[in-house]
């Protein structure tokens, strides 16, 4: 049933109730009917203690408790029966009151009941038209945009607190400027671009960028996600899209936000994996808007995505987006202004090092960098410190990287030595090949789904990695089974994420990469249509031998950087077992303290922290098979985690 419908029965239903409640009322205080006769011969036995009399009408009162009402009607005239009332007056004390008929209390009644009722239909029939009226409003603003519009007085984002993508602020200045000052640019018969695609990573800080753009421009701006376009109705989609574009030529110049344009700009129909009436229309309409006959200048077009591979190509093309804006994640210099505008105003203590917080997140984007901040801002107050400290930061990072610690879980002592050894192989192996990066901190304390986990991080952030640079961070995932290998005669499931990321690794090498010498520079495989989703975007395009082929030198690589970890891990064999007895004690340690063990010195006694205060790290050692988060976020193959 309809809202419509429900609404008509329950105002009926209303209506019977009150008419219902009248009808009982009335009749609880309707008084009992008597014959004339009846009446008077109560009367001669003096029963009757009033009388009220409305014309020819007789209420009358029996004496008792209670008393009873009766109702009479009496011969027509008056002059027959009212001195017999008159002698009951004067011998049994009857009071006799005369009331005019107009003014009974039937009438009274059944006044007020019609009154209710002409109320009630009236109100039903206000209620009714003012629902049709809104019904109607509805549907006509069905097919409107449904944009916000930036008010003056709100907070307004600038240019100023944004942070890490100096290359996009200059570009996206370009569009304010001529927003600003168009006389400019048309002395020069400049056309500013029609459209602006912000292209990046989920959290890199394109929407950041068009609030912005909005905070500087000081022109109507108006935004929308690219969902909101899509309905279950066809043709309602692109009905919001001529609606929108309508109001944004009304306040031209003027800008449109639409966020996550994947949603309505993916490819069309191509064959496979069926069509969508809906959001091709809306593309449709959204191609014809940005450029079609009807010159939109003045309206300048920014949309965000994370998927461009899935955008339609006539979406692309010139004269539709003009400029494509590539928002990145963050380098060293970027996530270091990021930590500073995001540490601006908080109570910082004197030995945080910014630049080492940024070394130690290569691959963070400008989300993960503010969570760091914030979560470094919660476990201060936690801690009840009145500064935000080093420690802080540091535990904040490995918890946005690894999630929180786990010190509840309980691990018997031979897991213990077990995850000590694992770790201290990733950590000896990264200290001592040549080509791999540095080690920054290795602990067995449990964090999100790992056991224990070690960090290493690269001198500098890098685009492009070498053969050797590649065959020692295999190696050094490798380095947790070789020493479970050596010191225990046995393996656990311990590695099994390692084992896949070195196979995923070695695998790049061979298709990717062309780092095969069997092989040699070939590329293998590539990628297939995106609407297919992820499972079946790879597409094979080499025969079954080929196959073969690749899956020997795959083992060929993972054998070969097996045998160099075990190599190395049983040629220092007193040094690591040395460095987990130690770590099995404190169970973190830095890079210094590592080294230190290595040189056969003895470190200091380990000063006593408050709970949770000791700062952590980010590689894994799953038990069971789990997958561990991987310890930082690769830009290409930017940095080398540890498994």
């Amino acid at each position: 049933m309809s809202r419509f419908l429900r609404s008509i029965v329950m105002v009926g239903l209303a209506v019977l109730v009150v008419a219902l409640w009248f009808h009982w009322s009335d009749s609880l205080r309707r008084p009992q009917e008597l014959t004339w006769d009846s009446f008077i011969d109560r009367g001669e036995r003096a029963q009757i203690k009033n009388v009220i009399i409305q014309g020819n009408e007789i209420h009358g009162q029996q004496k008792g408790d209670p008393p009873k009402d009766y109702h009479v009607l009496a011969p027509f005239d008056q002059k027959i029966w009212m001195p017999r009332l008159e002698e009951w007056a004067k011998r049994d004390g009857v009071e006799i009151k005369f009331v005019n008929p107009a003014l009974s209390d039937q009438w009274i009644s059944s006044i007020v009941m019609v009154v209710v009722l002409i109320a009630l239909f009236v109100g039903l029939w206000y209620f009714l038209l003012r629902q049709a009226q809104i019904g109607g409003s509805q549907a006509m603003a069905f097919g409107r945009s449904r944009a916000r519009r930036s008010v003056d007085g709100q907070p307004k984002t600038t240019f100023d607190d944004v942070a890490g993508v100096d290359e996009a602020k200059e570009e996206l200045l370009e569009v304010v400027e001529f927003l600003r000052n168009t006389k400019k640019f048309q002395q020069l018969q400049a056309r500013i671009p029609k459209g602006v695609l912000l292209l990046g990573p989920p959290g890199s800080g394109k929407t950041l960028l068009a609030r912005a753009v909005a905070g500087e421009a000081g022109v109507p701006f108006f935004h929308i996600s690219g969902s909101e376009f899509v309905e279950m109705f066809v043709g309602v989609g692109a009905a919001r899209v001529r609606d929108l574009f309508d109001q944004a030529k009304a306040n031209r110049p003027c800008i449109i936000f639409i966020d996550e344009i994947d949603a309505v700009g993916r490819q069309r129909f191509a064959g496979l994996g069926g069509g969508h009436d809906e959001r091709e229309q809306t593309l449709n309409q959204l191609l014809v808007e940005m450029d079609g006959f009807d010159p939109n200048a003045g309206v300048v077009l920014i949309a965000a995505t994370n998927r461009p591979d899935v955008l339609d190509p006539a979406l692309l093309r010139p004269g539709r987006f003009d400029r494509r804006i590539i928002v990145e994640n963050p380098d060293i210099n970027g996530r270091k202004a990021i930590l500073e505008l995001h540490s601006r105003g908080k109570p910082m203590a004197d030995d945080i090092d910014l630049h080492i917080l940024a070394r130690r997140t290569p691959g963070f984007s400008g989300a993960d960098l503010a969570n760091a901040v914030n979560e470094a801002a919660l476990l201060a107050a936690r801690r009840n410190r009145t500064k935000i400290t080093m420690a802080d930061m540091e535990d904040a990072v490995d918890r946005v990287m690894a999630g929180p610690e786990r010190r509840s879980r309980v691990i018997s002592d031979h897991e213990r030595k077990i995850l000590a050894h694992h770790e201290v192989g990733h950590a000896l192996l990264a200290e001592l090949l040549p080509h791999a990066d540095p080690l920054h901190k290795i602990s067995i304390i449990p964090r999100g789904m790992a056991l224990g986990y070690t960090q290493m991080i690269p001198v500098e952030d890098r685009f492009m990695m070498g053969k050797e640079e590649l065959l020692d961070q295999i190696s050094a995932l490798l380095g947790g089974r070789a020493a479970e290998e050596i010191f225990f005669t046995d393996i656990t499931t311990g590695a099994a994420n390692d084992l896949e990321r070195a196979t995923e690794l070695a695998r790049r090498m061979v298709m990717e990469f062309g780092m095969s010498e069997g092989l040699g520079p070939v590329a293998l495989g590539k990628r297939g249509m995106p609407f297919l989703g992820r499972d079946l975007i790879e597409e094979r395009n080499f025969s079954e031998s080929v196959a073969s082929k690749i899956d020997e030198e795959v083992r060929k690589v993972l054998d070969s950087c097996y045998e160099k970890a075990r190599t190395v891990l049983q040629a220092n064999r007193d040094s690591v077992g040395r460095v987990a007895e130690v770590l099995l004690e404190r169970e973190t340690l830095d890079r210094d303290e590592v080294a230190a063990l290595l040189r056969g010195e003895t470190l200091p006694p380990q000063v006593e922290a408050m709970l949770g205060d000791a700062p952590q790290a980010t590689d894994a050692a799953p038990a069971d098979g789990a997958k561990a988060p991987e310890p930082t976020v690769k830009p290409t193959l930017g940095t080398q985690p540890a498994g």
